[in-house]
């Protein structure tokens, strides 16, 4: 039954997902409000550009599902909160885990639910609290055939700049990527590699498991479209962007544009035109 969750999510004409994550004020940092000062607002120019889904908390989750209609995208429930994120790790760090989560994901009706695995300079509590949110959730979406989205990143040390700094090694990102798989993931949200051509390496360690790359950062145009070519030829099933959609001066437009890569196979050159229509 998962399997039926799963065509909602991922489109039925490219095989592939484009999953806009705006779940950001569930993380109490100021900077991550950019964009999303109004949700309904937001999520509105979101579904009017329609992405495959929309990734959201349990408290703005009916913002969308409010929505009259049967052709609105997915929702992917986030299911844990963190305290990471900020300039300075806080003592102590932890990332905590709804409760009854995958219930909350049936009654909201959700496509998915995500939850994070975090591996942090100086911070190896935290990291044994996303294990354990994981072993937690996954006989219950098992249960519940609500399929598991796992969200492995690795963290820069905070001294280097501050504050939720993506390492893009890949020799570090494949065995926390191949960790999220073992542990059960049904869909991998995994970060994009310094060096984007080596990025068929994490999929090939994922194995059938598909991967979804994280935007990151907000990045120049050019550059976020150019990466998302890259990674789509090199087997990613599709993307979770955030600050490079709601962030952007045109959301709709730029959703346009990635969707057009994603299930249509553009260049970066042929998709820059949505942006600018």
């Amino acid at each position: 039954m998962k399997a039926y969750r799963l065509n909602r999510l991922f489109n039925e004409k490219s095989g592939n997902c484009f999953d806009v994550a705006i779940d950001h004020g569930f993380f109490n940092e100021f900077s991550f409000l950019g964009g999303i000062e109004n949700m309904k607002q937001s999520i509105e120019t979101i579904v009017k550009a329609n992405p495959d889904a929309i990734q959201l908390s349990t408290g703005q989750a009916p913002y969308l599902q409010s929505i009259p209609g049967k052709s609105k995208p997915a929702l992917v429930l986030r299911t844990d909160v963190a305290n990471v994120y900020g300039k300075e790790l806080l003592n102590p760090s932890c990332s905590m885990i709804l409760e009854e989560c995958v219930e909350q994901a049936v009654r909201l009706v959700a496509a998915c639910m995500c939850i994070n695995l975090f591996q942090i300079p100086g911070a190896p509590e935290v990291t044994k609290e996303c294990i354990a949110n994981i072993l937690r959730l996954k006989p219950v979406s098992e249960k519940y055939s609500m399929p598991m989205m796992v969200e492995p990143l690795v963290f820069r040390p905070n001294n280097e700049k501050g504050g939720y700094m993506v390492n893009g090694d890949v020799e570090l990102i494949m065995p926390l990527v191949r960790q999220a798989v073992e542990l059960g993931a049904d869909i991998i949200k995994a970060d994009p590699t310094d060096d984007v051509s080596l990025y068929h390496r994490v999929v090939e360690i994922a194995g059938d498991t598909p991967i979804l790359v994280r935007g990151g950062g907000r990045a120049a145009d050019e550059e976020i479209l150019t990466r998302t070519e890259n990674l789509m030829k090199q087997g990613v099933r599709g993307i979770v962007y955030g600050r490079n959609v709601i962030q952007h001066t045109n959301p709709f437009g730029i959703t346009k544009a990635l969707m057009s890569i994603v299930h249509d196979g553009k260049t970066a050159r042929e998709a820059a035109q949505f942006i600018n229509e």
